[in-house]
C-alpha cells in the first residue's frame, strides 16, 4: 500500500488489531471520473477536463471527505491532512488502525520543507530522489502545517512527491498535505485498478480512475533519512523495497550516503 504496509510512514505493517468500521460518507457515493495521469501534453479539450477533475477532489478535501487517486505505484485514498476528521474517516475507510503512520503527499520539493527538516540533507539530494515512487521519512517539525491528531507521538514524517501529475495537480491546488494511505482494505492487497477496490467506493466522495497502473504492487521505496544531518554519519536505511529501489541506492550513492544494513 502506501504507507510502510502500505506507502510509508515510518512505521511497522498493517494491523488488523483496533479496525474501524468504515463510515457512512458524507456526499453521495460512487461517482468515478476518468483522469489522464500520463505526462503528454494535453489537448485543450483534456486540459480542460484534468481542471475539472482537479477541482472535483478539491471540493471534496475541502468538505473532508476522501477521495480514490492514481499515483505512480498504487491506487490511494487521500484526505486533508489538516483536518482531525478527515483523517478519522480516512483511517475508518481504511479499516485501519489508527495508531497506524499515515504518510502525506504535496505538489513539489519545495513544499517538503514546510513539513519536515531538510536542513540537514546534501543540497539537491531531495530533488533527485522526488518526484518518484519514494517515501522519505523525514524529521517532522514542530509547526508543520499538519492536524496534532496526524501521527501523535511519532516524531517523523514519511513525504512523497509521486511522479503522478494527477496527484500532483490535487496537492498543489489544495495548498496542503494531503494524507494517503493505499486503497484497499487493511491487510488486504494493494490496487493496480479501480475495480479492485470496488468495496470502498461508497465512503469515496470521488474515484479518480487513471487506468490499470501497472502489475507491480511493491508500492513506495520507504527510505528513512532522518538521521542525516543530525551529527551523525551520513547514513540511510530502506525501510521498504518498493519501486525505484535500485536507482535509489544509486542517487544516494552519488551523495556520499552509506546504507545501514
Amino acid at each position: 500500500g502506501l504507507e510502510v504496509g502500505a506507502e510509508g510512514a515510518g512505521a511497522g505493517p498493517d494491523s488488523d488489531e483496533d479496525d474501524v468500521r468504515p463510515p457512512p460518507p458524507l456526499a453521495p457515493p460512487g461517482q468515478v471520473v476518468t483522469v489522464d495521469d500520463s505526462d503528454d501534453a494535453p489537448s485543450a479539450t483534456a486540459a480542460a477536463a484534468a481542471a475539472a477533475a482537479v477541482s472535483t477532489a478539491i471540493l471534496a478535501l475541502r468538505r473532508g471527505e476522501v477521495v480514490a487517486l492514481p499515483t505512480d505505484t498504487l491506487y490511494g485514498l487521500a484526505a486533508d491532512a489538516c483536518c482531525a476528521s478527515a483523517l478519522r474517516r480516512l483511517y475508518g475507510t481504511k479499516g485501519r488502525a489508527a495508531r497506524v503512520p499515515l504518510a502525506v503527499a504535496v505538489g513539489a520539493v519545495a513544499d517538503v520543507g514546510r513539513l519536515a527538516r531538510t536542513d540537514g540533507l546534501p543540497p539537491g539530494l531531495l530533488g533527485a530522489l522526488l518526484p518518484g515512487p519514494v517515501t522519505v521519512i523525514l524529521t517532522r517539525l514542530p509547526r508543520a502545517p499538519l492536524a496534532p491528531g496526524l501521527n501523535p507521538g511519532v516524531a517523523t514524517i514519511g513525504v512523497r512527491v509521486p511522479a503522478s501529475p494527477f496527484i500532483r495537480a490535487v496537492a498543489s491546488a489544495h495548498g496542503g498535505a494531503l494524507a494517503l494511505t493505499s486503497a484497499n482494505v487493511s491487510g488486504a492487497p494493494s490496487s493496480v485498478a479501480v475495480g479492485e477496490f470496488r468495496p470502498l467506493w461508497p465512503a469515496c466522495a470521488t474515484v479518480f480512475d487513471g487506468g490499470l497502473l501497472g502489475e507491480d504492487r511493491a508500492g513506495s521505496t520507504v527510505l528513512d533519512l532522518s538521521g542525516v544531518g543530525d551529527g551523525r554519519a551520513a547514513t540511510y536505511s530502506i525501510l521498504r523495497e518498493g519501486g525505484g529501489a535500485v536507482r535509489v541506492r544509486d542517487v544516494l550513492a552519488e551523495f556520499g550516503l552509506r546504507e545501514l544494513v
